[in-house]
């Protein structure tokens, strides 16, 4: 499953980053790494961008960026 999958209030671990070059390495640049804890805050209207929590801070990401990260579902 991928992060740009879920909805509001889901958690979740990431797996890996699917994406190469440029993406990947901003991607990583953004906390986006193997075992992260990812909590998906809300959408925007338009379901793009997505709001995420990880490591203690907030960002948004555009969902095509989101399916580039493969994550496991992460209860509490």
């Amino acid at each position: 499953m991928t992060l740009g999958e879920l909805g509001p209030g889901c958690r979740c671990r990431v797996r890996r980053l699917c994406a190469r070059g440029v993406l990947c390495r901003r991607l990583m640049d953004l906390g986006f790494y193997p075992g992260v804890r990812v909590k998906v805050l809300r959408n925007a209207p338009l379901r793009d961008p997505v709001e995420l929590e990880i490591d203690g801070y907030f960002l948004s990401i555009r969902r095509n960026e989101a399916h580039e990260v493969e994550v496991e579902s992460h209860e509490a």
